[in-house]
């Protein structure tokens, strides 16, 4: 008996030391974190990333027209069993109901997430294009036609 609790014990410590030595999927997206903006004549647009944890990311996005917010969502990238997921939650769409997005590709500067079931985006992606520049790109089919766009971010200051 003492010799099966043993060897219990020990395939349980080694369990723990080989997840704690997993990569951190989310340390590779770290460039995301910040404050973002693209201030046009249509408007302000403003996203908000911070850690939560190593294995959460909380953002949040705002599209502002004068003093009036047009737009906003929370947006978390989590970890979990092995996987990335980007998840956005907009007030008035989808029942206020969370839409997951899976990491479906990364390279460093990149990061895709795909949900082939939503009905529209259902591609996005974050590109880096320097450390103060990035563009956040969606794309999929809405109403039958195939539709891209793209949201050119600075860091704010």
């Amino acid at each position: 008996m003492k010799k099966t609790t043993f060897i219990i014990l020990i395939a349980s410590l080694w369990a723990g030391c080989q997840k704690a030595q997993e990569p951190q999927m989310l340390a590779q997206s770290e460039w995301l974190l910040g404050n973002w903006e693209n201030k046009a004549p249509e408007g302000h647009f403003l996203e908000q990333w911070n850690k939560a944890d190593n294995e959460a990311f909380n953002g949040k996005s705002f599209f502002i027209v004068n003093k009036d917010t047009l737009f906003s969502e929370n947006i978390e990238l989590t970890q979990k069993d092995g996987a990335v997921f980007y998840t956005a939650t907009v007030k008035g769409q989808n029942n206020n109901q969370p839409v997951a997005f899976k990491l479906t590709s990364s390279k460093p500067g990149e990061l895709v997430f795909e949900n082939p079931k939503h009905d529209y985006p259902q591609r996005i992606v974050y590109r880096k294009i320097n450390d103060d520049s990035l563009v956040a790109i969606i794309s999929g089919t809405q109403q039958g036609k195939k539709s891209l766009e793209q949201f050119p971010l600075k860091r704010a200051k």
